[in-house]
């Protein structure tokens, strides 16, 4: 069963095509046989799920992102709904939760983050707006702004460009910070020495420049989007724990993302909640650097 759940949400390989791998091993094992062994596997491991999601939801920094995940639904003849993970990642002790809902709206997060108190760090979505008061205080992704003017390019290269040259500069020094190792202590400083002056500069240009374009142009849009969250976007600056994009979480998104091609759809609503089950089981141990075999099967023999 170990092996049956890394090669479906490691490796990508859905179901159907482990059993006809096993038929041609001289094991017919019919598809309701496994996807019960499945279920049975789920029921074991979702006690650690729970402790995986207090421990999480315990953190006092939080990175959220959401992924889309095609699903059966029985109301839906021929078609499938449209659901969610929502994705949790904490910096701190490299732990991730991914939590299924079948809508984008704010009821998924809201009922998570009930109890969360700290910094949560998004990307624009204005789902997330609403956790921006006197317990949670949102920042936003650097390189989601930095996205915009990677856009921009072929509507103004010179604005374009000398934007991308200054986020550059910031990057740069986050990119010393983990080469060398920092400390949180560190980090801040170096960012208050470094960073600040770089980001006041690029603040005060584009304010300056917004006035000089378009805004239905590309590079207005991307001047107005930083500028309107400029607050939320510098303030990693201030925290030597923060962050200054959601990278880390897109990143352990991504396998979600390739087991879509292949496995195209979750059978059911439940069935998408034990993969969120899962790939929160999976992308803790790639954060971990756990070999996740070898852990899945210690955890069910036990």
């Amino acid at each position: 069963m170990a092996s049956i759940i890394i090669e479906k949400y490691v490796d990508h390989l859905p179901l159907y095509r482990q059993i006809q791998r096993f038929k041609r091993a001289g094991m017919d094992i019919p598809s309701a046989t496994i996807s019960g062994w499945l279920r049975g596997s789920c029921n074991l491991l979702h006690p650690l799920y729970d402790v995986l999601k207090q421990e999480v939801l315990s953190q006092d920094y939080l990175q959220a992102d959401e992924t889309t995940i095609a699903v059966m639904d029985k109301e839906k003849q021929g078609a499938t709904h449209q659901g969610y993970h929502w994705v949790y990642h904490a910096p701190e002790i490299k732990m991730v939760l991914f939590d299924y809902r079948q809508g984008r709206g704010r009821d998924g997060p809201r009922e998570i983050l009930k109890d969360f108190r700290g910094h949560l760090q998004a990307d624009g979505y204005n789902a997330y707006e609403i956790f921006d008061n006197e317990r949670i205080t949102l920042l936003h992704c650097m390189a989601h702004a930095r996205r915009k003017f990677e856009q921009a390019l072929d509507d103004d290269k010179v604005r374009a460009e000398y934007v991308l040259q200054q986020i550059q500069k910031v990057y740069a020094i986050e990119r010393k910070v983990r080469e060398e190792n920092f400390t949180h202590t560190q980090r801040y400083e170096l960012r208050q020495a470094e960073s600040v002056a770089v980001l006041q500069s690029l603040h005060d240009w584009l304010k300056e420049n917004l006035r000089q374009v378009l805004p239905k142009s590309l590079i207005g849009e991307a001047i107005a989007y930083s500028l309107g969250r400029w607050g939320k976007l510098s303030l990693y600056a201030t925290d030597g724990k923060l962050e200054i994009d959601n990278n880390l979480v897109e990143n352990v998104i991504r396998p979600v993302a390739l087991g879509r091609k292949n496995y195209l759809f979750a059978g059911s609503h439940e069935a998408a909640q034990r993969s969120a089950m899962l790939y929160s089981f999976m992308g803790t141990c790639k954060l971990r650097g756990v070999e996740p075999l070898q852990w899945l099967k210690t955890t069910l023999t036990k």
